[in-house]
């Protein structure tokens, strides 16, 4: 029994002491003070500040006189506010037609993505047919074509149609894009087939499958869809430039280029055009932020 105690009495010394260096280890971290957040927000909310440095002098720059925004250097506060820029906008009988021209051109790209883009994702994801493979590959291909190769043949076709001058020049080509295909193709394949097998034995269409179980399941890839198709409709300037010529069928991005001139340009008006015309992609952008980045953390590169 002694030779036993003499051997345990190290081993618990050395407990005695672990527990001890443990215990001060604890009351150390007690004692040191604990940030409200994440340390990684010392790091964020500076960056965060310098991107959204263009967009704060944006929405300052607009409630200034053109003297102040003209002068060298730049002020950075106005000296007071000024709502001119604001009423020249508002009062041009014309910006509320071009505001409701970009939202119709918007809206029906957005709605037309999602309907053919989930069609032709679904079916690229889970039917198989001949040639699926060099159909998806040549249709990938088509997004590294830039925009002013398909420019000219681009307004040929729309001129034959008779859509020059329409807002249909500016719908029918962003009636469904490769990306909202490839997008939503991606997120179906990362689906488990087991749930649409349940549903076909069940005696539901394919039809059905994809109404009513894969798109429920699809929210955050839709809203990805809808989200970028807007941004990119909504911001687009070149393509209205060359298919629109009169102004009852602006756009608001192509109606603001009317309010730089040829020898004087009313930059307050320009500015606060620009804050109006930011604001829905702002609202857009905030109310489908979590689905948006659950969509990016989900579709992976299967298949």
């Amino acid at each position: 029994m002694t030779l036993l105690s003499a051997v345990r009495k190290p081993a618990t010394g050395r407990r005695t002491g672990d527990s001890g260096r443990s215990a001060s280890a604890t009351a150390r971290r007690r004692g040191r003070p604990r940030l409200p957040f994440d340390a990684w927000h010392l790091l964020l909310a500076p960056l965060a500040l310098l991107f959204a440095a263009p967009l704060i002098w944006l929405v300052l720059s607009s409630v200034m006189s053109n003297a102040e925004i003209n002068r060298f250097p730049p002020a950075l506060w106005p000296a007071e506010i000024d709502p001119g820029g604001y009423r020249f906008v508002l009062s041009n009988a014309m910006f509320p037609r071009w505001f409701a021209n970009s939202l119709i051109v918007s809206a029906v790209a957005v709605a037309s993505n999602l309907v053919l883009g989930t069609l032709g994702g679904y079916a690229f994801a889970r039917m198989r047919f001949g040639g699926s493979r060099v159909l998806m590959g040549l249709m990938l291909a088509t997004m590294i074509i830039p925009f002013q190769l398909t420019m000219i043949p681009t307004f040929l076709v729309m001129k034959e149609l008779g859509l020059i001058d329409t807002l249909g020049a500016l719908i029918v080509p962003s009636l469904v894009t490769p990306f909202s295909v490839f997008l939503l193709r991606q997120f179906f394949l990362s689906l488990p087939r087991e749930l649409e097998e349940a549903a076909w034995i069940d005696g539901c269409s394919r039809l059905g499958v994809l109404l009513r179980i894969v798109l429920p399941l699809s929210r955050p890839a839709l809203a990805t869809v809808a989200v970028l198709t807007f941004l990119s409709t909504w911001n687009d300037l070149s393509w209205p430039l060359i298919a629109i010529h009169h102004e009852p069928q602006y756009t608001l991005q192509l109606g603001l280029t009317t309010f730089q001139g040829q020898h004087n340009v009313q930059w307050s008006a320009v500015m606060a055009g620009n804050v109006i015309t930011v604001l829905p992609v702002l609202i857009a952008f905030l109310a489908a932020q979590k689905t948006f980045i659950r969509s990016i953390t989900s579709t992976g590169l299967k298949g």
